[in-house]
């Protein structure tokens, strides 16, 4: 028996989603358990394990399956709150959350992954780019890219030189002036990581050491600190698919079913069918199941695995999530 605080990460390298939960957990010392994915669909494991929710990292604790990094992180915090890397003063919250905003909703990672540089075999692969023309719900072919990217790289210059010029402007460490690297920092930090990692992706004539010192210096530092971190951290047990998809189902569920809140806008009730999905890419893909819980924060539905038949609880957050009832949706507990 594998021993990972019940945590399974179902996700792949090449995402920096999934990157900044690996961060997270290395930076913790937090013990867990992965099963890589393929870069494209179809991703048969988690698709057993009864969940349609197509982007990646999806984390198990037990037979609840958590999708989308930011409550992912929300419910590392809570379940191992003793050295928590999250703000505790509310200014620092807010530039924490406003940071994660910046970086999902504010356009940052669309800007990178319009980045990409078109000579990297993926592109070239058109299982890839018929993928992520689903998942992004724009074209993926070679001109598109080409004709994007442009763009693209004067909004990711832009970011560079608020980093540059305001948010490490004083020459601090860490964004939040703290003694090692929070939050805070892997939240801005991930997509500029990523695009630095990626050959070709920033010419040098717009983004480069000499230009931006203290940026390059930061990530240079992040980088380091999750090395260091990662020399004395748990090596994650890696599991095979039908052995992931096994573990979960077997397991027990790890929080409470929760309740439904009466006052919510959309007028639910604990039980009823309903379905549930993000609205900013993924958005073809639905999850469907009973209503366990909602909050102004989450939603929890209750699906049926395919291999085993057992229950288990899909965990999205609100924000541009979409939720509505369906009637006759089968859901079969």
């Amino acid at each position: 028996m594998v021993q990972h605080n019940d945590i399974v990460l179902f996700h792949y390298s090449f995402s920096p989603f999934a990157r900044k939960v690996v961060w997270y957990l290395t930076l913790r010392g937090i013990e867990y358990g992965q099963c890589m994915q393929p870069i494209y669909l179809p991703r048969e494991d988690i698709n057993a394990l009864g969940v349609k929710y197509r982007r990646i990292p999806i984390m198990s604790i037990g037979r609840d399956m958590y999708c989308d990094t930011r409550l992912i992180l929300q419910k590392l915090e809570a379940k191992f709150a003793s050295g928590a890397l999250g703000a505790s003063q509310p200014d620092e919250k807010a530039i924490e959350k406003l940071l994660e905003s910046w970086t999902i909703d504010g356009g940052i990672f669309v800007r990178a992954a319009q980045a990409i540089p078109p000579e990297m075999p993926l592109m070239k692969d058109p299982k890839f780019t018929k993928d992520r023309e689903d998942y992004m719900g724009r074209s993926w072919e070679l001109e598109s890219i080409k004709a994007m990217r442009p763009e693209a790289l004067t909004h990711i210059r832009d970011a560079f030189v608020f980093l540059e010029t305001g948010l490490l402007a004083d020459g601090r460490q860490w964004v939040l002036k703290t003694e090692k690297a929070s939050m805070a920092d892997i939240e801005a930090v991930w997509p500029f990581h990523w695009l630095l990692e990626l050959k070709g992706a920033l010419p040098p004539t717009l983004v480069s050491k000499e230009k931006f010192p203290k940026v390059f210096a930061w990530i240079k530092r992040f980088s380091e600190a999750v090395s260091v971190a990662k020399s004395s951290a748990p090596q994650p047990t890696t599991l095979k698919g039908a052995e992931a998809v096994k573990y979960v189902i077997q397991a027990d569920f790890s929080e409470p079913e929760g309740n439904v809140d009466a006052s919510d806008p959309l007028g639910l009730k604990k039980g009823q069918d309903v379905e549930s999905w993000p609205i900013d890419s993924g958005f073809k893909h639905h999850d469907r199941g009973k209503l366990v819980s909602l909050t102004s924060t989450e939603v929890v539905l209750a699906s049926q695995s395919k291999v085993g038949g057992k229950e288990v609880r899909i965990h999205h957050p609100r924000w541009n999530y979409r939720i509505r009832a369906v009637s006759g949706g089968g859901v079969k507990l």
